[in-house]
């Protein structure tokens, strides 16, 4: 017993230890990361990082490439290199790509250059965070002149305005125009010049249906030219421009647009510092190099051979870098030997980490480097940092469906999407990042069993499905819907949750009764028996097809089933209290029922509750009765005696 409890003291005595450890190694870290920050000048800034977004269709691709392409002569993109994620432009090509505009602008460029995002879609934009912070400085809102403001258009926007990200407007596709004279990659303000006046004014009221649309989600937006100097510092005034990704007009005005907010708005935000900013991309596996990760770094340096922790779903693996690569300028196919290999990297810049046990790394997770000052453990706390706090938010429920999505980031989006956007709430018993696989499909099978088959439900988001998962599913009764937007996910689950209801609804519509007292109008009496065809009033309640009526006032008498309802020679399903109409009743085990010899127009008829009924009423018509309808209830409980 003794020795026993020396080893425990023992035990927590090296817990304590590195618990201090690891606190001091933290505070050691924060020390030297605010030194690095107050370090930091207006002259020595990174590249600004921009992601381009909009609604499905508006040419957000098609914008990108055309910003990437400006000016290939003869396929070599001058100064523009293709790299790992994320194309980057050299001051000089920035200069060379906005001269024309810029000799009336007169800008002075004080940039490195840009990172443009490859991917579009706000996907890449949740994707874009590290420990908290959102990594896109700027970004492109691109909205179909033709169409306006669209569903996800708007949905971006909000993410946008939540993060305080600044961001520029794209009239796109103003080629679309009435007989638009095609000006190739001409600053837009001379390529309206060109245009006729019918062309001019289409675009004009074009615009201004856009700017109000903008307007009605509370943005503030001028064609930036019209914009006066206090616009510019007002913060949340947002410029449009007028592009066409097509033939490239307003894709320099663009590209300085970028360029002067990176400089006049967010000049405190890209200063450099020497803090590692670096979150991964993707994760995928090459030929001759194993699992590669695909990083942007944002801030800081990385060097081939720092001792490097990554966050997975298992906890924070740390890993040597055995390389840091990026692809050749030129664009040809890329054989093997084409990487270029670096010894170091200073953000912003996107590489290819190379290194061991990085199969599992997670997509939109930070990644840092242990230094020579810095505690291991504390460094590991702070990677899984995100995930942890995600963990905390996931209390999955009990009940529910299981979530898949491809990154930490969409994975988030999507759980925020189920939990607060979606009336009602959509309950995630699971989650999981990256391909679905059979093992899956087993643990939300688990909900068949637990009596709720509507949750035995994989929502897969922009993630892969094995064969052998489908197959497995389809056995096990397991339904798995994909999208690659969120809310068309959410579209097909609500739809099969509204037949499941409906169904459950129709098996309960037999024993289910809606609550009402009836009267007969005994001067619309059509036919005394089989079937009883008489005119009504409905006093209280709700009157059904298929309610049962019964007279209290003679022991509980049965009279029959309702199987119609009749008003203004209109078949109908229900009468509401208040209205006058004919019914037929039926009594399938008493047809010789009569009215004026068992019962008259002076009793009132009343629907025949039990207690199964009125149960079925609570699960699955709750909304269908209204609070006096309720309380009709709870009367007609005491006339039947229902405990």
């Amino acid at each position: 017993q003794a020795v026993l409890s020396a080893e425990q003291e023992e035990a927590n005595r090296q817990a304590r230890m590195a618990a201090q450890k690891r606190e001091e190694g933290r505070l050691k870290r924060m020390e030297q990361e605010k030194a690095n920050l107050a370090a930091r000048t207006r002259d020595n800034l990174r590249c600004p990082i921009v992601v381009i977004m909009g609604h499905v269709d508006t040419g957000k691709t098609k914008l990108l490439d055309k910003i990437r392409k400006t000016n290939v002569q003869g396929g070599e993109a001058g100064g523009i290199t293709q790299q790992i994620g994320a194309t980057y432009f050299t001051k000089d090509t920035l200069l060379a790509q906005t001269k024309r505009l810029n000799e009336t602008e007169k800008f002075d460029l004080t940039v490195p250059g840009m990172l443009v995002i490859d991917t579009p879609g706000h996907e890449s934009f949740t994707n874009l965070r590290s420990r908290g912070s959102s990594l896109c400085d700027v970004a492109i809102l691109v909205v179909d002149l033709m169409h306006g403001l669209e569903q996800q258009t708007i949905e971006s926007l909000n993410m946008l305005r939540k993060r305080g990200t600044p961001f520029v407007v794209a009239l796109n596709k103003v080629d679309r125009c009435y007989s638009w004279k095609t000006c190739p990659d001409m600053p837009i303000r001379d390529a309206l010049k060109e245009q006729p006046e019918g062309t001019l004014s289409e675009f004009r009221s074009r615009a201004t249906d856009a700017k109000v649309q903008l307007q009605e989600q509370g943005v503030n937006s001028n064609i930036y030219w019209e914009m006066g100097e206090d616009d510019w510092m007002n913060s949340d005034f947002v410029p449009l421009v007028p592009t066409s990704a097509v033939t490239g007009e307003g894709v320099q005005d663009i590209l300085l647009l970028l360029c002067q907010i990176a400089q006049r708005k967010i000049w405190k935000q890209i200063m450099w510092h020497a803090n590692l900013q670096c979150t991964v991309l993707e994760v995928k596996a090459i030929d001759g190099l194993g699992t590669t990760v695909d990083v942007l770094v944002v801030n800081g340096y990385i060097r081939e051979g720092d001792k490097a922790v990554f966050c997975t779903l298992d906890g924070p693996v740390v890993t040597e870098i055995r390389g840091l690569l990026t692809p050749p300028p030129s664009r040809e196919m890329r054989v093997k030997s084409e990487y270029i290999h670096h010894k170091e990297v200073k953000g912003a810049l996107g590489v290819k980490v190379i290194g061991n046990n990085l199969e599992k790394v997670m997509a939109g997770t930070p990644v840092m480097v242990v230094g020579e000052h810095d505690e291991e453990e504390d460094i590991k706390a702070e990677v899984m940092s995100d995930l942890t706090r995600l963990q905390e938010k996931l209390s999955t429920d009990k009940k529910g469906v299981m979530v898949q999505a491809s990154t930490l980031g969409a994975l988030e989006a999507l759980l925020q999407f189920l939990r607060e956007e979606t009336k009602p709430p959509i309950p995630v018993s699971n989650v999981g990042i990256g391909t679905v696989h059979k093992r899956d499909v087993t643990k939300i099978s688990i909900m068949n069993e637990k009596g709720c088959p509507e949750f035995a439900t994989i929502l897969a988001f922009d993630v892969n499905i094995e064969r052998e998962a489908r197959d497995y599913a389809a056995e096990m009764r397991v339904r798995i819907f994909t999208a690659d937007i969120i809310y068309h996910l959410f579209d097909q689950f609500t739809r099969f949750m509204e037949e499941l209801t409906e169904r459950r609804r129709q098996d309960a519509a037999d024993v289910a009764v809606f609550p009402s007292i009836v009267k007969i109008l005994p001067q619309h009496v059509f036919n005394q028996k089989d079937p009883i065809i008489v005119g009504i009033e409905v006093v209280e309640g709700i009157l059904k097809v298929g309610t049962p009526l019964c007279v209290p006032q003679l022991g509980g008498l049965h009279i029959g089933k309702i199987t119609s309802i009749e008003s203004n020679g209109r078949e109908q399903e229900t009468a509401k209290k208040g209205s006058s109409v004919a019914v037929k009743i039926v009594n399938e085990h008493n047809p010789t029922i009569t009215y004026g010899r068992q019962f008259d127009h002076t009793h009132s008829l009343y629907s025949t509750l039990t207690r199964a009924s009125i149960d079925a009423l609570k699960e699955h018509f709750k909304d269908k009765l209204e609070n006096e309808d309720w309380r009709l209830v709870v009367k007609l409980k005491k006339v039947f005696n229902i405990i």
